[in-house]
């Protein structure tokens, strides 16, 4: 499966959620937690190739996904993309471990999901603000963030990593 996608910073997440549900979203999940961990190969083969492994943790639920390289592109940040359930986040840590992966990078956000035809749309609450992110074809992220009063230049195409790293001052 291939991921488009794009994020924009938000001042004011309560009324844009309400703008959201306005424009004819439905929501599709209420505010949850979860845990996000980037696990690498020694000399961080992965990252050097801007691929990247994950392991998100909602709840007692845990899944894997892997990330391949992005795309060219100067909007939207698009990627192969590969997700399954697991049963176990610690036995799943464990054969990680036993393959030579090792944790790089960890971040928790708070999230909010709607969902408007093939559009996904995310409030996210991190530790560096609140985010909005849409995913889905192109044309339909364009056309909802401009109905909510955000053009298409303020599109954010850095993943939450890159995004955290640059608030903290440093690499993962």
């Amino acid at each position: 499966m291939v991921e488009t996608e794009a994020k924009v910073r938000v001042s004011d997440p309560a009324e844009l959620r309400k703008k959201i549900l306005e424009l004819g979203a439905r929501l599709h999940r209420e505010r949850y937690f979860e845990e996000n961990g980037l696990y690498d190969f020694p000399g961080r083969v992965l990252f050097k190739d801007g691929r990247a492994l994950r392991v998100r943790t909602i709840g007692k639920k845990a899944y894997l996904t892997f990330k391949g390289r992005p795309q060219k592109s100067r909007t939207f940040k698009i990627r192969e993309e590969f997700e399954t359930e697991v049963k176990s986040a610690r036995e799943l840590r464990k054969i990680l471990a036993s393959l030579g992966l090792k944790p790089t990078f960890a971040y928790q956000k708070h999230r909010t999901v709607f969902r408007k035809g093939p559009l996904k749309i995310c409030l996210d609450e991190l530790e560096i603000g609140n985010y909005l992110e849409l995913e889905g074809p192109r044309h339909d992220i364009i056309r909802f963030a401009k109905s909510v009063g955000i053009p298409r230049k303020e599109l954010i195409k850095r993943d939450y990593v890159q995004l955290i790293q640059e608030a903290r001052g440093k690499e993962a």
